[in-house]
This record gives structure tokens, sequence and C-alpha cells, in this order.
């Protein structure tokens, strides 16, 4: 799996756009090279149509505005086609109005460039990475399938990312830094 310090890797799938844009059926092609110069919170699923993933696509969803306020793009990705994707969109209520693009890894490529692929399921696993304007990863966090991960806790490290001082536990954007 890669880990902090680690190059992410390049990459180019099809997506189903985030906002009004991804109800149209219209999709587009998302790379590495994509929002160049921003943060980027890319985090993948397991499957489309399941239980546990959508309450995270829609906290990842409603989150949208204050990644963007701290110069970052957020992906999310699963094994599943742009189609099953926008049908799911179309489906769920919830996902209707869905901020983030919906990224379809159908080859499975980028999940097994990034070592998150859940042998057994077949599938990705839970996993989030943060990656630097550099495309350097500076955090990544992976959780079972049966447990969802944090949103908040995902925006919460990026503020420490961005900060560029020493966080202590618990540590959110305007508290005190450590000093050394």
């Amino acid at each position: 799996m890669l880990t902090v310090g680690d190059k992410f890797p390049a990459f180019n799938l099809s997506a189903v756009p985030g906002g009004p844009e991804g109800l149209k059926g219209d999709f587009v092609q998302i790379t590495d090279e994509s929002n160049e110069g921003k943060w980027k919170v890319v985090f993948f699923w397991p499957l489309d149509f399941t239980f546990v993933c959508p309450t995270e696509i829609v906290a990842f969803g409603k989150l949208a505005g204050e990644f963007k306020d701290r110069d970052a793009v957020v992906y999310g990705v699963s094994i599943d086609s742009a189609f099953v994707h926008l049908n799911w969109r179309l489906n769920h209520a919830e996902l209707k109005n869905l901020e983030i693009p919906m990224l379809s890894d159908i080859k499975r490529e980028l999940i097994e460039s990034c070592g998150v692929m859940a042998q057994q399921a077949g599938a990705a696993l839970r996993a989030t990475f943060i990656v630097d304007p550099q495309g350097i990863i500076r955090h990544v966090s992976v959780n079972d399938l049966s447990v969802g991960r944090n949103p908040q806790e995902v925006l919460r490290i990026l503020d420490g990312l961005q900060s560029d001082e020493l966080c202590p536990c618990n540590w959110k954007k305007g508290d005190a830094f450590l000093k050394a």
C-alpha cells in the first residue's frame, strides 16, 4: 500500500461530475493532472448500491464547500462504471445533490496502484488519501469494509497539514499549535 511521502499514482478515469451537471448523464475524464496546484482528497469505497458507502459519500459531499475553501478537491472512487454511478445518483435521494465527482475505476488500476484492493471482496477498501499540490501523499487511512470513516476528521487533518505547524492530538482549526 502507498503511504505518506509516496507519489500518488497517475490516473485517467471516467467520472460522473458533482453538482447538477452530474445528473445530465455527461461523463467527464478526471486525471491526476486535473485541478493542478490543489490539494486532493481521494477516497475509495467498495461498491455502489450498498449500505455504508452512501453515508460516507453524502457526508463528504456535504463538506465539499469546506474542502473547496481550503483549496482542495474531493474525488470519490469505486470499481463501478460511470453508468452505475449515474444510476445510483439518480435513484438515491441523498446522492442527487452530491457536489463531488464519482470516479469509475472499473479496471481497478488506481485501486491496485494505491494498494487498497480488498482481495476477497474484489473491491476497494475504505481508503482515504490526502495529496498535496505536488502530488505527494501526506495522509493515508484505511478502514475495514464494515466501518465508515469520518469526513470531518479528514477535514481536520487537511487543516493540520496545511498549517505547516505542530498540531497536538484533537487539534482543530483555530486552536493553538505546539511550540517546540
